[in-house]
């Protein structure tokens, strides 16, 4: 049994992991550091890296929550661990 919430635990951390660094990649990577390189492209007249340093990343944010409340449920189906 507890290595049954050991392997749990060790995937919810896989995908806490996981999810993080594209977080970071979006806000920090695609919203800082690559800004300049993106400036070069127009999204709806307003340069790409401005706007996912402004907007983008939270955008990434909320589709970020989603996947990780879709993989959890999964990963909580297969554990049979779902709340009630």
């Amino acid at each position: 049994m507890e290595d049954k919430y050991q392997l749990y635990w060790k995937r919810n951390l896989n995908i806490l992991v996981g999810l993080l660094v594209a977080w970071f990649v979006f806000s920090y990577g695609l919203g800082i550091l690559l800004a300049d390189p993106l400036n070069n492209i127009r999204v709806g007249g307003f340069q790409l890296g401005f706007w996912f340093a402004q907007q983008g990343s939270q955008y990434a944010f909320v589709i970020i929550i989603f996947i990780y409340v879709f993989m959890m449920n999964r990963l909580d189906r297969e554990f049979d661990l779902r709340e009630e």
